[in-house]
């Protein structure tokens, strides 16, 4: 249950992000001075992740206690989110079929533009062991350090009573983390104010954030109309299915807002572990799920990469057979898992989708102008995503 205070923090988020927009739109450019502001923010929340998801995932692990329990529950949570993002892929492909954004649409993209290397699906599966843990901690390769504390924490709960001081250690050391998380979201409405007001300022305030809607609004409408649809229909159904209600999304708004602000999957976990144990999902559940949620589950990246890689063809009159676009409905989804939970990282794993079907990665150029904008409202839907496997999740085990 939040506090008082807590309850106060929502609306003085969402009253930042409110107003990040409008400062932006208005003032434009000069609000790129805030942007240290928001680096700050960003710094804070990125400091926690490394120990807290560690700390979680191990303390999780041992108090699930019998180790294949670890392997039901892990088993059902890949299982439900393959399950999810391959949904989240089809809704994509069904509305760029249907509304056709990339017809007519005037391609002029530079020739000598640096795109991103892309990486190879075995690349994405072998990046999941990693060579050195400390290195896989700087780097934020969370998928790496979550891995090597699955097997930590379901070694840990072998040892017996050698291994109680330590698994009281990680206890008190996730429980330490949360406590500082709580004190950087006091943070927060100035932290995602100063985002949102550089970013549009950056992008040239309101009426150059307007032109770039109109030059791809048809695409951006695409992406916006998959995405309400996967997030408030199916996943929707989802949390009627846990047997939560419209609670269930208010008590996950500030992660949801934190979500729209940072564009990073990654840097709002701590605050969707905070808010999902305060709608009533079970800790040692949310501290399991989530973090490999936040690594594995994009739905909303996924829907857009299918989205995108789709408007590309089309804007290059390339018509993609059924035999061709089952290509992009698993690349797509395999990329998906593969994409970090960092702002506009789905770029890269796109180009697997496109080499995968053999459309030019110069492509990306069309859609770089309102990326940045795209990539908040899908971080929105992969936390939210994220948030309702963990309730879904924690009803399926309660019942076993």
């Amino acid at each position: 249950m939040a506090t008082r205070a807590e309850r106060w923090l929502l609306p003085a988020i969402l009253l930042g992000a409110a107003g990040g927009i409008a400062a932006g739109a208005i003032i434009g450019p000069p609000m790129t001075a805030v942007g240290f502001l928001a680096t700050l923010f960003l710094n804070a929340l990125k400091m926690t992740i490394v120990p807290l998801v560690f700390a979680a995932i191990v303390s999780s692990v041992c108090s699930l206690g019998d180790v294949r329990h670890l392997g039901r529950l892990g088993g059902a949570a890949l299982a439900y989110y393959t399950l999810t993002t391959g949904i989240a892929v089809g809704i994509g492909l069904v509305a760029v079929n249907l509304l056709t954004p990339g017809a007519g649409v005037n391609i002029d993209t530079p020739a000598s533009m640096a795109m991103p290397e892309a990486a190879s699906v075995a690349d994405i599966l072998l990046n999941i062991v990693p060579d050195n843990v400390l290195r896989a901690a700087v780097e934020l390769s969370l998928i790496q350090v979550i891995f090597f504390a699955l097997l930590f924490g379901a070694a840990l709960t072998t040892i017996g009573e050698r291994g109680h001081t330590l698994v009281a250690f990680f206890d008190a050391t996730n429980q330490t983390m949360m406590r500082i998380v709580e004190w950087i979201m006091w943070f927060a409405p100035l932290g995602i104010f100063a985002l949102i007001a550089a970013r549009i300022g950056e992008a040239g305030g309101g009426a150059a954030v307007i032109t770039e809607l109109t030059a791809v609004g048809r695409y951006v409408l695409t992406v916006l109309i998959g995405l309400f649809a996967h997030g408030l229909v199916l996943v929707g159904l989802l949390v009627l299915f846990a047997q939560r209600g419209l609670g269930y999304l208010q008590s996950m708004l500030r992660a949801l807002v934190t979500a729209f602000g940072t564009a990073s999957s990654s840097a709002t976990l701590p605050l969707t572990l905070e808010c999902a144990t305060e709608a009533g999902v079970r800790r040692k559940t949310a501290q399991f799920v989530l973090p490999l949620g936040a690594t594995v589950n994009m739905d909303g990246t996924a829907l857009y990469e299918a989205v995108a890689v789709m408007f590309i063809a089309q804007a290059y009159g390339i018509d993609l057979s059924a035999t061709e676009q089952a290509i992009v409905f698993v690349t797509a989804t395999l990329a998906a898992v593969g994409a970090a939970g960092i702002p506009q990282a789905g770029l890269v794993t796109m180009l697997i989708v496109l080499e995968a079907v053999g459309l030019p990665a110069e492509g990306i150029g069309l859609l770089l102008a309102v990326d940045w904008l795209l990539d908040r409202f899908r971080t929105t839907v992969n936390v939210w995503g994220d948030s309702v496997g963990a309730a879904v999740l924690d009803r399926l085990d309660r019942t076993r």
